[in-house]
Parts: structure tokens; C-alpha cells; sequence
């Protein structure tokens, strides 16, 4: 049997006391799972990855259907949909996505947000898209888990959207439509929703930065309702070791 030396017999007492963590311990102190996110090249590297094809895909797809789906390119001139709110798009027929009036193609320029929400109020959603943008990347860094690959994602989809509607905004002076989902179905009785003058099931143009914004916010919700539930099973746990 060997005798520990009394110099390090100190030093693991000194421990003890101090609240510290022997070295032989110290790889078991903290799960490098837990770690904020912002200490993760890898959760970063998964943010921007699906920032950067969710950014370019939006702008890729709101260029092709505005060069296509009318049949002919749609210039759009950003002083004169700035100076004119009443600009339209010029019309253009019907243009079938999917069958059975699941999806057409439609061009549509929007001066608000999701759902033609807050029309005309462009410097407002400029302002809020930034502020938005710096605390989506606040929470990722610090509210989220190196572990939580899903709520990167997820806030990945929101930057993507955000970001690339803001986009539009600059540079077009409204954010390019063109996807209308369930034209021709109606809304019983003549229904209508608040602010439309049509009875149509879905009577609002949106576009793919639109569904990734929906998107991920919708997976996040999912993962914060997990990480919730996890932490209250956590607390069952700790308290029966009691």
C-alpha cells in the first residue's frame, strides 16, 4: 500500500473546501453538451450553413418567379414602388403549381408583413427586422445548448426569412410575392376574413422566406416545449436522490 504524500494530501482538502474539482475529476465537472452555444464552432457552423442556403434559396426563388411566372421578366423600379404605394404588379394569367388548387403562382408585391400585416409601414419593419435579427443570434449564443441542434436550425430558418425579406425592403422597396396556396377555395357562407374583400380559404401571397420564418419558429416552439419538459423531469429526478 502507498502512502499519498502530505503535500497533495493539502491540496485535495484545499479542494474539497473551496468548492473545486480534483484534476483527476475535472473531465467530468461539465458536459461539453451543455456548454452555451456560442462556445461551439460546430452549432455556429450549423446556424450560418442554414442561414446561407435558406438566404440564397428565398432570393434565388423570388428572382425566377419574377422572371418567369408572367411570362415575361417584371422589372421592378425601386423609387417607383417607393414613391407610388398603389404600384402593382402588372396582371398576368393564372399559373398552376400544383394540381388541384393546392398552389398557384401569383406576383404580388407586399408593403407589409406575413399576412399583409401593417401595410405602408416599411421603416417599422426595417427597424423591428434588425432588432429581431441581433436577438435571434443573442439567443442563440446564449440561450441555447451546444446540444439543441434542432433550435439552431430552427433559428437558422428565422435569419434566413427575416434577413431575406429585409432584402426586399432595401433594395425593392417591398418584399416580392408569389406563392398563393388553395386558390378557388372558398370559405363557407360567404365568410370572409378580417380585412379581405374576398371569401377565398387562404387569401394571402407569401413567399419561401415566409416559410421559413413560420417554420422555424414553429420547431423552436417544439424545442423550447422539450427542453421544458426535460428540465421538470430533471427536477423529479434530483429531488427523488434527495
Amino acid at each position: 500500500m502507498s502512502v499519498q504524500p502530505e503535500n497533495a494530501t493539502s491540496e485535495t482538502k484545499r479542494d474539497a473546501m473551496s468548492g473545486g474539482t480534483p484534476a483527476s475529476d475535472a473531465g467530468l465537472a461539465v458536459d461539453p453538451r451543455e456548454l452555451p452555444s456560442w462556445r461551439s464552432p460546430s452549432a455556429w457552423c450549423t446556424l450560418f450553413g442554414v442561414f446561407a442556403v435558406g438566404f440564397a434559396f428565398d432570393l434565388w426563388s423570388k428572382y425566377w418567379a419574377f422572371r418567369e411566372i408572367a411570362g415575361y421578366p417584371v422589372e421592378l423600379e425601386r423609387e417607383r414602388i417607393l414613391n407610388d404605394p398603389s404600384f402593382y404588379v402588372p396582371y398576368h394569367g393564372r399559373v398552376a403549381a400544383l394540381p388541384w388548387d393546392l398552389l398557384d403562382y401569383r406576383l404580388v408585391l407586399n408593403h407589409g408583413a406575413v399576412f399583409g400585416i401593417g401595410q405602408q409601414r416599411r421603416e417599422l419593419f426595417i427597424v423591428f427586422t434588425v432588432f429581431a435579427t441581433i436577438a435571434a443570434v443573442a439567443l442563440f449564443a446564449r440561450g441555447t445548448r451546444v446540444r439543441m441542434r434542432a433550435a439552431h436550425v430552427a433559428i437558422g430558418l428565422i435569419l434566413a426569412g427575416g434577413i431575406g425579406n429585409l432584402y426586399d425592403r432595401f433594395f425593392y422597396g417591398a418584399v416580392r410575392d408569389f406563392l398563393h396556396m388553395l386558390p378557388g377555395w372558398s370559405l363557407p357562407s360567404g365568410w370572409k376574413w378580417p380585412g379581405n374583400s374576398t371569401s377565398d380559404v387562404f387569401p394571402w401571397v407569401f413567399n419561401v422566406a415566409d416559410v421559413m420564418l413560420l417554420a422555424g419558429m414553429a420547431i423552436y416552439i417544439v424545442v423550447s416545449f422539450r427542453e421544458d419538459r426535460r428540465a421538470r423531469r430533471e427536477e423529479k429526478l434530483a429531488a427523488a436522490a434527495r
